[in-house]
């Protein structure tokens, strides 16, 4: 049950009576007064937006350049490596020796009998003459260093998510979006003139921790700029930039030729952020929640004069307001409260798990529909998935809000997962024992109809989980938690390099922990508040007052207004609690099924 919502338990004043409680400020009420008074969503805040869809064409170039930087060849041996084992020189023959002598069977006999070869031919279906693999030959026993180089960007991405965005409720979105290109120009360049494989794979867990904080910064940017209607399609157009990009990318490889020239061609262009720092202002929903009041009094003046509104007339009192707050001291949050609080860092655990189970699901159905191959078609095939993901998207969660839409891809992902997992060889089993090719071509088939399905799904409850927590965090450490979510994404991305590298070894006992994983997810959703059309929560408490609403009509039909919102972690503790509650603390009996006090 949610914490029970307490009205009229206010402390009594010392003659007796009760206090009224203090009417909320308004400038804290950016979403229903301050931005109104603004303009709205005028032409101030859709320039804005429109400059954060930009760069989402380059931070997908490089999230989907491992397919070309680091694709596998196909290979054939010019020459054979028959003299190494007498020279000494030779380690596959060693290795092929040594596996003999050990007994092993005759797979692991065959794989390095093909690799005993002192000279290779490469084939790139990626587009690219020659890319990572083709110039250090990393096949064979080589090949271990392809796996390392995609954990690495991946490693770098979560080190960037975690600490990258507590810095941007720190010190706010723009320095750390600043510093972030500035570092991503140095390291992105320098990963086209690494020597070795040991310095591309250092330089790009630089390049992916830097990406990271500049990913980030922008999509908090882009939800705290816009009013609650917009949030979602604004978003949903940058994800459809992003798969954009990723359509983009062959074309892009194809004109460049060489890994080292695509590199260039993918980084370059983000000199072109780094007028951010005088065309982008910080958010003025943080400052306002971080009591920057100064710096706050003129933005809202820019921003009122950019959307043509006249300052002079102030009927809502915003202005006058902000006057007198203008002495107050600046105060910061950082994302490690969150263990502070009762609900809303269940809700925070709960989207972690969601993203962590849709990003590293999603690998699972890809591989069965994908086999390993790099070709163009694959590639297409899972950027189209993502596509018809994203647009699909929009109607579900529009009819069925942010919770009903989360909840029902998750139900779509856990059904897609059972059945190829468990279905299918039951069919095989009892259906079709006598005719092995028809049940292997079934099977085969329905496993790529259930894998699409999957990975269709999977990607919309990646995206929603993402959004979901931009939504409910509280802007004083929105970065931190959007961090959060986007780092457990990550830890669901670097399953697809750790089965690579095992070689696939206990795929199958993976699969089934993240099937397991969707259906916990499946349980908690329901548990989640409802966010669209609400303002966002600005500060701890207000996150904590965002409780979650019944699924069932009829049992309560609003969420708390915002003048209700209470700071209610530790009502329990108070005495005047337990004077209404003596003895066993039982709820009181205006409390709702919900535990929310609606009278």
């Amino acid at each position: 049950m949610d914490a029970v919502r307490l009205d009229g338990l206010d402390p009594p004043a010392e003659n007796g009576n009760v206090s009224q409680p203090e009417p909320p400020k308004r400038l804290s009420q950016v979403d229903t007064v301050v931005l109104p008074f603004l303009g709205g969503f005028g032409r101030y805040q859709r320039r804005l937006v429109a400059l954060t869809w930009i760069p989402a064409f380059l931070i997908s170039f490089i999230q989907f350049s491992d397919h070309f930087l680091l694709g596998q060849p196909d290979r054939k041996c010019v020459r054979p490596d028959q003299g190494s084992a007498g020279n000494g020189t030779g380690s596959d023959r060693d290795l092929f020796l040594d596996l003999i002598a050990n007994g092993s069977d005759a797979t692991d006999n065959s794989y390095v009998t093909a690799c005993m070869c002192s000279e290779w031919r490469f084939e790139l279906q990626s587009g690219l003459q020659q890319n990572v693999v083709t110039k250090w030959t990393l096949v064979c026993d080589g090949e271990w260093k392809v796996h390392i180089a995609k954990f690495s960007l991946l490693v770098g991405s979560i080190f960037g998510y975690l600490l990258m965005g507590a810095m941007a409720d720190w010190l706010g979105r723009i320095p750390v979006l600043l510093v972030s290109v500035l570092s991503v120009l140095v390291f992105g360049l320098a990963v086209a003139f690494s020597v070795d494989m040991a310095m591309f794979s250092t330089l790009r867990f630089f390049e992916g921790f830097c990406l990271a904080a500049i990913r980030l910064s922008l999509y908090v940017l882009r939800i705290e700029l816009c009013l609650p209607k917009w949030r979602f399609s604004m978003t949903m157009i940058a994800s459809l930039i992003i798969v954009g990009g990723q359509l983009l990318m062959p074309g892009l490889a194809a004109l460049c030729r060489d890994w080292q020239i695509l590199q260039i061609a993918i980084i370059a262009p983000f000199v072109l952020m780094l007028p951010y720092v005088w065309m982008f202002p910080e958010s003025l929903r943080w400052l306002l929640a971080t009591q920057h009041y100064q710096r706050a009094k003129r933005q809202m003046y820019r921003i009122a004069q950019s959307n043509s509104v006249d300052t002079a007339t102030d009927p809502s009192g915003i202005l006058s307001e902000l006057e007198t707050e203008l002495q107050q001291k600046p105060k910061t949050s950082c994302v490690t409260q969150l263990t502070g609080t009762r609900n809303l860092w269940k809700n925070t655990v709960v989207l972690c798990v969601n993203s962590l189970t849709g990003y590293g699901i999603h690998h699972c159905f890809a591989r069965s529909v994908l086999e390993g191959s790099e070709s163009h078609l694959n590639y297409y095939a899972v950027a189209a998935i993502a596509l018809a993901s994203c647009i699909v998207v929009c109607p579900v969660v529009g009819g069925f809000g942010r919770r009903g839409g989360l909840l029902t891809f998750m139900i779509i992902t856990a059904l897609a997962s059972l059945l190829q997992l468990g279905l299918l060889n039951l069919i095989g089993k009892y259906s079709l024992r006598h005719d092995a090719v028809l049940r292997d071509t079934l099977n085969r088939r329905f496993s790529y109809a259930f894998s699409i399905i999957g990975m269709f799904s999977s990607h919309a409850v990646s995206t929603l989980s993402i959004f979901y927590c931009a939504e409910i965090t509280p802007t004083v450490i929105r970065g931190g938690g959007v961090g959060l979510v986007l780092a457990s994404a990550g830890f669901g991305m670097l399953t697809a390099p750790l089965m690579e590298l095992h070689n696939q070894k206990g795929f199958f006992l993976h699969h089934v922990i993240l099937t397991c994983c969707t259906l916990l997810c499946i349980i908690c959703i329901p548990l989640l508040p409802e966010t669209a059309g609400q303002p966002l929560p600005e500060t701890i408490a207000e996150g904590e007052g965002l409780l979650r609403r019944p699924i069932l009509p009829g049992e309560q039909h609003h969420l708390l207004a915002r003048t209700e919102v209470r700071e209610y972690s530790r009502v329990q503790d108070t005495p005047l609690h337990q004077v209404v509650n003596p003895g066993n603390g039982s709820v009181p009996s205006n409390s709702t099924a919900n535990g929310v006090r609606t009278s």
